[in-house]
C-alpha cells in the first residue's frame, strides 16, 4: 500500500493496523471514520512509530491513545 498520498483509504488503513498491533479493547472509540487526511502526516508518524515496535508499555499505549484522541475531527 502507498502511504505517501494522503486519502481516506490510506487513513483507514493506518488506524485499522494500529489498533491491530495495539490490540486495542474499545475498538469503536477508533474508528477510521473519525479520521480525516486534514492531519495526514502526525498519522503517518504515528502508524510509523507503531509499526516498528513489537511490545509496548501500559504507558506508551495510553499515550498512543491519547494522540489518537488528538488526531480525531
Amino acid at each position: 500500500m502507498n502511504l505517501t498520498q494522503p486519502s481516506q483509504e490510506n487513513v483507514e488503513y493506518m488506524i485499522d493496523q494500529i489498533k491491530e498491533k495495539l490490540r486495542m479493547v474499545n475498538v469503536d472509540a477508533m474508528k477510521s471514520e473519525h479520521f480525516d487526511d486534514s492531519q495526514y502526516e502526525e498519522l503517518l508518524d504515528l502508524y510509523s512509530m507503531v509499526k516498528k515496535r513489537s511490545t509496548f508499555s501500559p504507558s506508551e499505549m495510553q499515550a498512543i491513545a491519547s494522540e489518537l484522541g488528538s488526531l480525531r475531527k
